[in-house]
């Protein structure tokens, strides 16, 4: 049972008491928080149950801000996580990709949240250390004041400005070189899943940048390139031969992280997200998520909130 359900299943006399409205009415800001932070849905989920268990025993008579103290709280109980999840992934099988979700219209619109919260954006926040990580988030994403991320992260302001200008530096050098509109983005997928459809490698060559990297992300449980396969040739081959089944499913398009992707259904189970970075109208990156433990929430669509 997730923190939503358990915290309505404890309403009295069909309304919820102040702290439940309060956690309630923040609960998808706070997801989404804690889903920048960690990449994974199902992790992120377990945040907020700890954060509502945490929020319950607060004074409310003592909290000026809510908004701000349960972001606190789950920015801390991220961190906590973050820092386990790097132990984890440590002797994970392959590459890990994070956690895809079905988004609403209205992530794509806001060109921002979109960008942050794609699956290229989220693979380069894996590169900060979790301080660092959280205090991008938190600054870059939903704008709080450095005094505010302070008291978050347990460290003074100005050790915060440090960290944010570092994380930044980081980030940009990393991050695509430019923001790319949905509709580009719908373009080049659009010729993409063309080329992918027909196997064609010519049409693949196409489309795809002469760096371009193929990260297949299968956990162990499902088929997948063990390493990253880099260039476009390789890359080519890889999904020719890949997706040499196809007929014996669909490739439909989808919100996925805000970006138009690519999800391959076989016997109409969800078996693949393709998602894809763009870079001057080319194919740079192919994310491919397998692992059915991370495909578990494409059935209906998540909110993120800022």
């Amino acid at each position: 049972m997730d923190a939503t359900a358990r915290i309505t299943s404890g309403d009295r006399g069909g309304r919820p008491d102040p702290a439940t409205e309060a956690f309630v009415a923040h609960r998808n800001l706070l997801f989404t928080v804690a889903y920048e932070m960690l990449g994974s849905a199902a992790d992120a989920e377990d945040v907020l149950q700890e954060t509502w268990l945490r929020w319950t025993g607060v004074d409310l008579a003592g909290v000026r801000d809510q908004r701000a103290y349960l972001v606190r709280i789950t920015t801390r109980q991220a961190l906590d996580r973050l820092r386990a999840l790097g132990r984890r992934k440590e002797s994970y099988v392959g590459p890990w990709l994070p956690e895809p979700l079905l988004t609403a219209p209205d992530v794509a619109a806001d060109v921002e949240l979109a960008e942050h919260v794609s699956l290229a954006m989220l693979l380069v926040l894996e590169t900060l250390a979790p301080v660092e990580r959280a205090v991008f988030v938190l600054r870059e994403v939903f704008d709080l004041g450095y005094e505010e991320i302070a008291e978050a992260v347990g460290k003074s302001p100005a050790a915060v400005r440090q960290l944010a200008y570092r994380a930044r530096a980081h980030v940009a050098a990393r991050r695509p070189r430019g923001v790319v509109s949905a509709a580009e983005t719908r373009d080049a997928l659009a010729a993409f899943r063309r080329a992918v459809e027909t196997g064609d490698l010519r049409d693949l060559l196409d489309v795809l940048a002469p760096d371009v990297v193929f990260l297949g992300d299968g956990g162990g449980l499902a088929r997948a390139a063990l390493a990253p396969v880099a260039g476009a040739d390789a890359v080519a081959g890889l999904l020719a031969a890949g997706l040499a089944n196809l007929a014996a499913g669909s490739l439909q398009t989808a919100q996925v992280n805000g970006y138009p992707a690519l999800i391959l259904r076989l016997g109409g189970e969800v078996d693949t997200v393709l998602a894809v970075r763009i870079d001057d109208g080319l194919v740079t990156g192919i994310y491919s998520v397998r692992n059915p433990q991370k495909l578990s929430r494409l059935r209906r669509e998540v909110m993120l909130r800022r």
